[in-house]
């Protein structure tokens, strides 16, 4: 037994209590737009994506299977907590991921107002609104798996959290593919 399921578990705690407040975070963003006739711009076709995406990660079922463990019962619990481990990092990363992107969103529809200044959409402001969209567009490239990777990493080892036994991204990645959406 190499006694680090104090940390395992501790840090499990941790990255849960970080997927709540995501969780939170997310499930609070609007999705519908004040005009109905911005529902399908890209700002707010990007929003709802982002609450289907956190419903998603939110309602998507645990990986329990643990193989057998030998070494005993300590042994048994400190692979349980090691895959418990994976899960709660994978969602925290997820839910991250879609938190960037909802402020990207937010952001746009910040500077969509700012060019619109309670007009709607016309010739003389086209131009602005489509470079709007490029730079949603711009923003939404960059939060990609590597950079949120990266992100969590850096906090969490400036914040002084265990990270010994934190997944690597390709294993973060492989839990991902497993949980497709049936949507």
């Amino acid at each position: 037994m190499d006694g680090l399921n104090d940390y395992r578990t501790a840090r499990v705690a941790g990255l849960l209590e970080e997927f709540q407040s995501l969780q939170y975070c997310i499930a609070n963003v609007p999705v519908d737009p004040p005009y109905a006739n911005d529902y399908h711009t890209e700002g707010w076709a990007a929003l709802r994506q982002c609450a289907l995406d956190g419903q998603h990660i939110l309602n998507c079922a645990a990986d329990v299977t643990v193989p057998r463990a030998r070494g005993g019962e300590l042994e048994q619990r400190k692979a349980e907590l090691k895959q418990i481990l994976l899960d709660a990092y994978s969602r925290r990363h997820e839910a991250h991921k879609i938190y960037l992107r909802q402020a990207a969103a937010q952001r746009w529809i910040d500077y969509r107002e700012g060019v619109l200044q309670g007009q709607r959409p016309n010739s003389a402001n086209r131009q602005q609104l489509r470079a709007c969209d490029e730079q949603l567009r711009l923003e939404l490239s960059q939060v990609t798996d590597e950079v949120v990777y990266q992100q969590l990493q850096s906090s969490d080892i400036s914040m002084g959290h265990w990270t010994g036994e934190d997944p690597s991204l390709s294993a973060v990645r492989r839990w991902v593919r497993a949980r497709p959406h049936t949507t």
